[in-house]
């Protein structure tokens, strides 16, 4: 058992104890004669054998009251934390612009969203947390994070239509494994650009958490050009719903290296094709709901970007921790009482002693 005392201090009290047991232990005073008897060696009655007993109980008494003072206790194992965290939706692009490879200076082979899915790695677990494949560098000093441990944080996805992966959720590591199964669409009939119905998709999710802080993080490298929700609606959704947007223009805005099938060879090539931002589309999203817009054109600048966004929503957590204690100190002061108590009756009456 691990017990502690409240003020251990008053434990010198129980010092005391040998100094009243040879107090009470003095023989009441006596008068001195000689005599040429022959002394009594018969056998000591009971009474003679116990007559330090009240002195002892006296003293066994001052020592349970000293330990009770000192307050004996017992902590509770259990400790109450109280977070408030953030409720985050990610809202990312996956249409086929997001095969563009001019996010990673001198390495043509990474697209855009494998950069996005180990940028959102670092930002969820803490940019200590090295992400798989040609991405494990870490990102510069000023862009380091601690990650999200105390927020909900859930995913949607987008290209031609809005998909909700992951709900709201403290499960992280879940969270991740699926960023890292996302995968740029393939057909022509799931591409496109449905900027609206992702945010959109993302404010209803966020509309049924309780939390008092709820951001959507909304990253594309195109233009709407699809959905049934339009930008400018959703943003009033979010607005309506105190939900802050913080949106990301991501890649190059004009050429950018994209891989195409040469019609002759049959390899794989990069051609520059011609990519667009709406930029002033998200800035309006973002300043209609109290948020910012950000613009990445590189691997680095999107880092920073995150690591600015987990700066600016980094709300003070409220820590409350209530330790509660056993007490043990009432069955000590009743032992000390009784004992008192049956030392005074012991030493007036059965031990009593004549002056």
């Amino acid at each position: 058992m691990n017990c502690e005392f409240r003020d251990p201090l008053l434990l010198a009290i129980a010092l005391l104890a040998p100094l009243i047991l040879v107090v009470a232990s003095r023989p009441a005073s006596a008068v001195r004669y000689s005599s040429l008897g022959i002394p009594d060696r018969s056998p000591k009655s009971w009474r003679v054998r116990l007559v330090r007993l009240p002195a002892v109980l006296t003293a066994l008494a001052v020592v349970c009251l000293a330990v009770a003072l000192a307050g004996p206790r017992t902590p509770d194992a259990q400790t109450k934390v109280s977070r408030e965290g953030i409720a985050i939706m990610m809202v990312v692009d996956r249409s086929g612009s997001m095969n563009a490879r001019d996010l990673v200076k001198d390495d043509l082979s990474v697209d855009r969203l494998a950069v996005v899915k180990d940028v959102f790695r670092q930002f969820v677990l803490g940019s200590l947390d090295k992400g798989p494949g040609l991405l494990t560098r870490r990102s510069s000093p000023g862009s380091n994070t601690a990650g999200r441990p105390d927020d909900m944080i859930g995913l949607v996805a987008f290209a031609g239509y809005a998909d909700s992966l992951c709900p709201l959720t403290l499960d992280h590591g879940s969270l991740v494994s699926m960023v890292e199964d996302l995968e740029i669409v393939r057909t022509r009939d799931e591409d496109g650009t449905a900027i609206g119905d992702g945010l959109a998709l993302a404010v209803e999710r966020l509309r049924q958490s309780q939390a008092k802080s709820k951001v959507v993080i909304l990253l594309t490298d195109g233009v709407n050009n699809t959905g049934a929700i339009d930008p400018p609606r959703a943003a009033e959704l979010a607005a309506s719903q105190n939900v802050k947007v913080y949106s990301i223009g991501a890649g190059t805005d004009g050429l950018a290296p994209f891989p195409t099938i040469d019609p002759f060879s049959g390899r794989q090539v990069l051609e520059p094709t011609l990519v667009e931002i709406d930029e002033e589309t998200l800035k309006a999203i973002a300043d209609k709901t109290g948020g910012r817009y950000f613009r990445a054109t590189d691997r680095d600048g999107l880092c920073e970007i995150y690591a600015e966004i987990d700066r600016l929503e980094r709300t003070e957590v409220t820590e409350v921790r209530y330790l509660q204690y056993t007490e043990h100190y009432v069955p000590l002061v009743i032992a000390g009482l009784s004992l008192m108590a049956v030392a005074a009756v012991a030493g007036g009456s059965v031990f009593r002693k004549l002056p």
